[in-house]
């Protein structure tokens, strides 16, 4: 999970020395491209769900079946929709910003992104499986050799280097599409080697289980959507307090994926562990899991939050090339990059309560948090008040902090040990 932030990163990195409007676009068009597909990201809860159990289970045959379902739910719904969202993007994509620089930069990046929706949706259900089996390594082999060929082929079409096209930040977003639909391509073979003796690819699932994924899958997926439509929200409305404002979010945001992201694989580690407890009928088993797996999480965090506390002037630096968006950016980041180990504490526990099939209680606490508490704050805080990133950041913060304790709570209540799967 942490070598999945340097995609954003090295789009961060390159596009940002074209200047803030580049940077602002390809920040709106990643989260809109976020938003835009989430549905298809849910598909990744619902196959971890139903293959960790099968595990636990003993049925080591069948846990390729709900993949199978997943990949064939990911296309039938990414390929038409997406048709539509490029098609109609400079349409809807004004609604994020009125700034017309930013515009023309972040409709054909996001358009060059939603060619890769369906690959997108597959390599999140194959990411749930990966980390069902317990062959997470597979994942990240394939993700480092996405990234790899995501750099070099950022270097080639932003700045048109071995005789392409100078591209801009069109470039990135049509490296980050090929990168992902190589991924794709990877998984499949992968699939082919790992998974056949477990049904990979040898027929369709039977209608139970494809309901069963759609079950996990639709809460998971509108938990995403709204995820994704309140960042984006988020952004659109730190737009409306200036470019240079929301350029030092993107970043800012980007940077905090680094801390936060080895906590979601935490998270998904210990969704694997405590699904095959459950299936094994030891729901203390799958308890302890999330507990010993937040333990180690938060010490991770921790230690890689520290150069965001200690030198944000520093990091900031090698993105973000305008003084005055620097000096607005420094403060903000600190004060988030010291909270990311309790923030880490709620993504652990959300992802295992979700990885046991606790989605929809998951998805409405989410969902009701950032948009009838955070959102609105910021509203308030930022264009109405213009009280400043730092208040903006401060009001992310608490937000965050209390939905881990929520989280917390849920995770020793223990509701989620009696869930039932197909």
């Amino acid at each position: 999970m942490l070598s999945q932030n340097v995609l954003n990163l090295v789009d961060t990195g390159m596009v940002g020395t074209l200047g803030d409007a580049a940077l602002a676009g390809v920040g709106l068009g990643g989260f809109a491209n976020f938003l835009l597909s989430s549905f298809v990201l849910g598909l990744s809860a619902g196959v971890q769900a139903m293959a960790a159990r099968r595990v636990g289970e003993g049925r080591r045959s069948e846990t390729a079946i709900p993949l199978n379902g997943g990949l064939l739910i990911a296309v039938i719904v990414a390929v038409p929709w997406s048709a539509v969202l490029i098609t109609f993007a400079p349409e809807y994509f004004p609604w994020l910003t009125t700034d017309a620089a930013v515009v023309d930069q972040g409709v054909p990046y996001l358009r060059a992104r939603l060619f890769a929706m369906a690959a997108m949706g597959m390599n999140f259900a194959f990411r749930g499986y990966w980390n069902a089996v317990d062959k997470s390594i597979l994942y990240m082999r394939t993700l480092i050799s996405m990234h790899v060929l995501n750099i070099f082929l950022n270097w080639v079409l932003i700045f048109g280097n071995l005789g392409a096209p100078e591209l801009g930040a069109t470039g990135a977003g049509v490296a980050s599409a090929i990168s992902t639909i190589f991924g794709t391509a990877s998984y499949f073979f992968l699939g082919r080697s790992y998974a056949r003796d477990a049904g990979f690819m040898h027929g369709l699932p039977d209608r139970q289980t494809v309901t069963t994924i759609l079950k996990l899958a639709a809460p998971a997926g509108l938990q995403q959507f709204f995820f994704a439509a309140g960042m984006t929200t988020f952004l659109a409305l730190v737009a409306r307090m200036g470019t240079s404002e929301l350029a030092a979010t993107k970043v800012i945001i980007d940077l905090i994926l680094v801390g936060i992201l080895p906590g979601l694989g935490f998270g998904l580690a210990a969704a694997s562990l405590a699904g095959q407890s459950l299936g094994r009928s030891d729901p203390d088993d799958a308890k302890q899991w999330g507990w010993d797996v937040t333990k180690i999480a938060v010490v991770v965090v921790g230690l890689l939050s520290l150069p965001g506390v200690l030198v944000p002037e520093w990091i900031l630096g090698v993105f973000i090339h305008q003084p005055s968006t620097l000096a607005l950016a420094t403060t903000p980041l600190r004060i988030v990059a010291a909270s990311l180990s309790i923030d880490t504490l709620g993504m652990v526990l959300m992802n295992a309560l979700m990885g046991v099939g606790d989605v929809k209680r998951v998805m409405m606490i989410a969902t009701s948090f950032q948009w009838l508490l955070f959102l609105p704050a910021v509203y308030v805080i930022g264009p109405v008040l213009g009280m400043g990133l730092v208040a903006v950041f401060g009001a992310q913060i608490f937000y965050r902090l209390l939905q881990s304790l929520t989280f917390t709570s849920m995770w020793k209540a223990g509701r989620w040990q009696t869930i039932q799967l197909s």
